[in-house]
């Protein structure tokens, strides 16, 4: 029975206010003129948090709020370990939304555990898992929704989940190599920077007040160090400000010229033509697309979209562009090779072996190999590059070192050579 307050007259003409049960508000108005009380307000009384929760179930899933578009990021391997373990539930014929429950209750809290709770909300609410997906983008990409519409279709989503699974692993494997190749370089040259910044502001200008002193004449590399030393110390602003400032400018100045598409472009070029790391930025860029690619069409991806997707996540301006030309040509009827062909933008190997692919009908697995290719490939670059910044590293701080150590000697011979005489 519903709740109903009232506010009445009494005999006496006082107001009364009051709670009553009831199954209709006829019934209510009854049962206060039943008491005595001429009634001259009546309303159901409802539970704000049970007609929130009503609201929110009439709208559907497409009026809530999206988790995805809150604070928060999902990592790359929590979301890989998340859908692996999906793809074992589903395997073992497990409902979805009784997965969806079981991994939540395993999560840590965070915002990978509230996305899984609102996805299978949806789904209870009748949505797809792929629908109820798109609507977290932060957690789930295109990429990711396109690919679990795909298995729901066919029927076949647990080895759709182990396929997206494999690919994001992989993805995530290159990344840590890269990353890890780049740690012991930059803790060198921090550590570097720090310890030449600290002899330009505490000891050289020690060696200066010595010099000042005996009025010794400076050679040039002394007044150059001195100059260098002046400026780390009291300079305007100073140097040490600069050297710390500069690469959170640079990050910013980056990132900003990247908003812009042509800027996107113009900073891929340049980073492609870089010596060696211009190499592994290509060959790493070429192994995500056809890896995109290729786990896209075997998952029943229709072509063009599939190129659509992947154009939207390579990631790289020139690639993007690249599969923007493809996806033009083949809707004009022509083949995936001829437009790769002509791009100029991958080699020869890649073009061949795309156009076996379209000529045999396994495209996908042709550039799953290429994909496979350009990771041992770009493995053992990273491994070159790694193996030629150390000796590089070693020979510029040497360099910064003795002329460091020449320069602050140089004025002391020639004073032992003055007292001698």
């Amino acid at each position: 029975m519903a709740v109903f307050a009232y506010e009445a007259l009494n005999a006496s003409g006082q107001e009364v206010k009051a709670e009553v049960e009831a199954p209709t508000k006829e019934d209510a108005v009854a049962k206060v003129r039943g008491l005595g009380y001429f009634p001259t307000k009546v309303s159901e009384k409802v539970d704000k948090k049970k007609a929130a929760a009503r609201r929110e179930a009439a709208a559907g899933p497409s009026r809530r709020k999206a988790a995805g578009t809150g604070l928060g990021w999902v990592s790359t391997k929590a979301l890989a370990a998340f859908t692996r373990q999906l793809s074992t539930l589903q395997d073992a014929g497990l409902p979805i939304l009784r997965s969806m429950r079981i991994l939540e209750q395993q999560q840590k809290p965070g915002m990978l555990k509230n996305v899984i709770k609102q996805t299978g909300e949806d789904v209870e609410s009748g949505a797809t898992l792929s629908e109820a997906m798109a609507r977290h983008p932060k957690a789930f990409n295109r990429l990711y929704c396109n690919m679990v519409a795909a298995g729901e279709a066919g029927g076949v989503l647990d080895v759709i989940l182990q396929r997206l699974a494999d690919f994001m692993e992989k993805a995530q494997k290159l990344r840590r190599k890269i990353v890890g190749a780049m740690i012991y370089p930059s803790v060198v040259i921090t550590i570097a920077g720090t310890i030449v910044s600290f002899i330009m502001v505490q000891v050289v200008p020690k060696f200066r007040e010595i010099f000042l002193d005996f009025g010794a004449s400076l050679p040039a590399p002394t007044v150059l160090l001195i100059n260098i030393s002046n400026w780390f110390a009291t300079g305007t602003p100073p140097g040490w400000v600069v050297l710390l400032v500069s690469p959170i400018i640079a990050i910013m100045t980056f990132k900003l010229i990247r908003q812009a598409r042509m800027g996107r472009y113009v900073i891929d070029s340049i980073v492609l033509k870089v010596p060696v790391a211009g190499q592994i930025v290509s060959k790493s860029g070429i192994a995500r697309f056809t890896r995109t690619l290729g786990t896209l069409i075997s998952a029943g991806v229709p072509i063009l979209e599939a190129i659509n997707i992947t154009k939207d996540t390579t990631g790289n301006e020139i690639y993007a562009r690249m599969m923007g030309n493809i996806h033009d040509s083949i809707r004009e009827g022509d083949s995936f090779a001829n437009p790769l062909r002509a791009s100029k933008c991958v080699d020869s190997i890649v073009v061949n072996m795309v156009d076996v692919g379209e000529e045999t009908g396994e495209l996908d697995k042709m550039l799953m190999k290429v994909a496979d290719n350009y990771d041992d490939e770009v493995d053992t670059l990273v491994a070159s590059l790694v193996s030629l910044l150390e000796p590089i590293m070693v020979v510029v701080l040497g360099l910064i070192v003795g002329f460091i150590v020449v320069s602050l000697f140089l004025p002391l011979v020639s004073l032992i050579n003055t007292l001698s005489a």
